[in-house]
C-alpha cells in the first residue's frame, strides 16, 4: 500500500512540507482509540531471540530509526509502534534554530536517495527534553551537536550542555561531528579536537552515578587513516562505541537531477560504502567496539549485509521514506529467522 499508493502521492509535493504534515497526520491518526494497537499488531515483531545487547542496553529488535527523523522528540512514541526497536532523536543543539535557508531537501528517485542541507534545524535541547518526559518505555538515543554560531575553539560547551540536559531522559548518546551542514563541523573530526570533545564528554559522564554510553557518528568519506584513527580514538576515550556513516558529500553515479544540490547525500548510493567501513572498523579494531550501522538499508539484504559486516544493530532512515514501515518489519523477520 505505501510504495503503491502513498509514496507516489507523497512525493508529488515538497519533501520538508511532506515531512510536516506526515508528522501532523500520524500525530492525529494515533489519537484514535485502538490505533495504536491496530499499527503495533501489524508492524511489530515480538520475541526474545530478537533482543539484542549492546554496550548495556537490551534493545527490543536491532532495527532503529537514524536520527534526523525525529529531531524535536515529537513522535518518538508513535514512530515506535511501526516496529522499530529503537529511536535516535535530534541532532539537538543548546539554543534552538532555524537551521539553512530553504529549499534545503532534495529527492532523487532515480536513485532511491535524499540530499539535505538542514543545518541542524531544530527548537534546542529543553523543548525536546520537556517532550521526553512523557516517554513510556521507548529506547531513546539523543544526538547531539552544536550551534551554527558557535566557533569550533568552544563548541565542547555546546556538547556539555546538550548532555547534561538530556542524561537523565535518553539511555544513550551520539556525537555528531560529521554532518557537512554545518560550517567547519566536521573539522572536529580530526583526532586532536575529536579526542579532546570525547575525553571531555567522558569526565562529564564520569561524574554521574549511573553513566550513560556514548557514540560517535562518523562521515563515510573517511580514508583509511582517519579511519584507525577512529579506532585510536575509541581505545583512548572508552567511548562506548561508534556509529557508521553519516551522509555523503560523493556524488557518484548519480542520475538524478537534484545530483548538484549541496549537502549530505542518503540512500542506496551510501550503501557499499558504509558497509565497507563497517568493515573496516570492525576487522581493524578485531571487533573492540560496537557498531550501529546506518547508510542505504532499503532491503532486507542490505540489513544483514551489515550485520554480517560488523554491525551489532542497524538504523533506517531514507530506506524508511521510501520503502515505509514494512521494511522494518521484514528486516526483523529475517533476523529472527536466522537466529532461530
Amino acid at each position: 500500500m505505501y510504495t503503491q499508493l502513498l509514496r507516489p502521492l507523497l512525493f508529488r509535493f515538497d519533501p520538508e512540507k511532506v515531512h510536516h504534515f506526515t508528522f501532523k497526520a500520524i500525530r492525529w491518526f494515533f489519537k484514535i482509540p485502538g490505533i495504536s494497537s491496530l499499527v503495533k499488531a501489524n508492524y511489530v515483531v515480538r520475541d526474545p531471540k530478537l533482543e539484542t545487547n549492546v554496550f548495556g542496553i537490551t534493545f527490543p529488535n536491532p532495527v532503529g530509526l537514524a536520527a534526523g527523523f525525529d529531531k524535536d522528540a515529537k513522535l518518538f512514541q508513535e514512530l515506535s509502534s511501526f516496529g522499530f526497536g529503537f529511536i535516535e532523536i535530534g541532532t539537538l543543539t543548546p539554543i534552538g534554530q532555524d537551521g539553512n535557508p530553504k529549499k534545503r531537501l532534495f529527492r532523487l528517485p532515480k536513485d532511491a536517495a535524499i540530499i539535505n542541507r538542514m543545518g541542524f534545524n531544530n527548537g534546542g535541547v529543553a523543548e525536546a527534553v520537556s517532550r521526553l518526559k512523557k516517554n513510556k518505555g521507548v529506547i531513546i538515543g539523543g544526538n547531539i551537536g552544536k550551534n551554527k554560531n558557535t566557533p569550533n575553539e568552544e563548541a565542547k560547551h555546546d556538547y556539555e550542555t546538550c548532555f547534561e540536559a538530556l542524561f537523565d531522559d535518553v539511555d544513550y548518546f551520539v556525537v555528531n561531528v560529521s554532518s557537512p551542514n554545518t560550517p567547519n563541523l566536521r573539522e572536529l573530526q580530526d583526532k586532536k579536537p575529536l579526542t579532546a570533545l570525547l575525553s571531555r564528554l567522558q569526565q562529564k559522564n564520569g561524574q554521574h552515578k549511573s553513566p550513560k554510553p556514548i557514540l560517535l557518528k562518523i562521515a563515510p568519506d573517511l580514508t583509511d587513516s582517519q579511519l584507525l584513527d577512529i579506532i585510536d580514538i575509541v581505545k583512548e576515550t572508552q567511548i562506548a562505541g561508534v556509529i557508521a556513516t553519516n551522509t555523503t558529500l560523493s556524488r557518484e553515479g548519480l542520475q538524478s537531477e537534484n545530483k548538484v544540490e549541496a549537502g549530505g547525500l542518503s540512500g542506496k548510493p551510501l550503501t557499499n560504502r558504509s558497509t565497507e567501513v563497517i568493515r573496516f572498523l570492525s576487522e581493524k579494531s578485531n571487533k573492540a567496539f560496537p557498531i550501529i550501522g546506518v547508510g542505504g538499508i532499503h532491503s532486507v539484504q542490505d540489513a544483514l549485509d551489515k550485520l554480517d559486516a560488523g554491525a551489532s544493530v542497524v538504523q533506517l532512515y531514507t530506506g524508511f521514506i521510501y520503502e515505509g514501515p514494512k521494511l522494518v518489519k521484514a528486516i526483523n523477520q529475517a533476523i529472527l529467522k536466522k537466529r532461530s
